[in-house]
């Protein structure tokens, strides 16, 4: 009995891994769109967060509008940063610097030179001489020891000061005596030799008017100032002159002393030009 040859049948399975869908090409993908949402939101920050001239700058770092330097530069802020090689580093390196010239000083036009100081200090001190001597040739040492002179940097001032038993106005009153008069008639003649300014400033001593309560010390005080210009100006000085008549009471003693009498005065300053 013969035997029946039998089929040898092969069979190849192909084996198919179950996820072969989830490739990493997507990957790929999102992570480019991630990474140009990070870039646009970048973009808007810098737009909200830098000014004209500063995106400026970045636009011309990637595209120059400007010959770009031998020498790169850098900072510790990106937006605001200095660069690193400053110009006294620039020139002990050789790559290059600039030359600077000092700024010159403004002249004021104003100003005066040191010879028209000097000339206009002169011009006061001969004022102040002129005007003891008049007072001297007056009256002699009567009317001279009511009067006190001095420079300052408002000019030259002339304090007509009360004297013990010398008064120059009548008590709590804007009426000049007669030692008064004739000294503002000799102030009047000295100062109408210049052209300076004349301020004009009432003063009293500490003790309060008793006159009555809506007239007081800073009353009588300007009073006397105007009855002082108005004297002078009787006297031959030009009312042109006259730059500021005012009152300040008891707010600027001469001496320590507040009730003594040199407080009550008038000061009279030669204003510099």
């Amino acid at each position: 009995m013969g035997t029946t040859p039998h089929t040898v049948i092969i069979k190849r399975v192909k084996k198919v891994s179950g996820d072969g869908h989830h490739g990493g090409a997507w990957k790929v993908a999102y992570a480019d769109f991630v990474t140009a949402m990070m870039a646009f939101f970048l973009l808007m920050w810098l737009l909200n967060a830098t000014t004209e001239d500063q995106r400026k700058g970045i636009a011309d770092y990637f595209n120059p509008s400007i010959p770009i330097s031998q020498v790169s530069g850098g900072g510790a802020d990106v937006l605001e940063g200095e660069t690193v090689f400053v110009d006294d580093e620039l020139v002990r390196q050789g790559h290059g610097g600039k030359q600077t010239m000092p700024e010159p000083v403004p002249v004021q036009a104003d100003a005066k030179t040191e010879a028209e100081q000097k000339a206009e200090e002169s011009e006061l001190k001969s004022v102040s001489q002129d005007l003891l001597k008049r007072a001297m040739e007056a009256q002699g040492d009567i009317l001279a020891r009511h009067i006190q002179t001095r420079l300052t940097p408002d000019g030259l001032v002339i304090e007509l000061v009360e004297v013990d038993g010398s008064p120059l106005f009548e008590l709590g009153s804007s009426r000049p005596s007669p030692t008064m008069i004739k000294l503002l008639q000799v102030v009047a003649g000295a100062v109408a030799q210049v052209a300076n300014d004349v301020a004009i400033v009432g003063h009293t001593d500490s003790r309060p008017y008793a006159g009555g309560r809506d007239y007081t010390n800073w009353e009588l005080s300007t009073d006397r100032a105007n009855t002082a210009r108005r004297l002078m100006v009787s006297s031959g000085m030009n009312g042109r002159q006259i730059a500021e008549v005012s009152g300040k009471a008891d707010t600027e003693p001469l001496t320590p002393n507040p009730l003594a009498p040199q407080n009550r005065r008038i000061s009279i300053t030669l204003l510099r030009d």
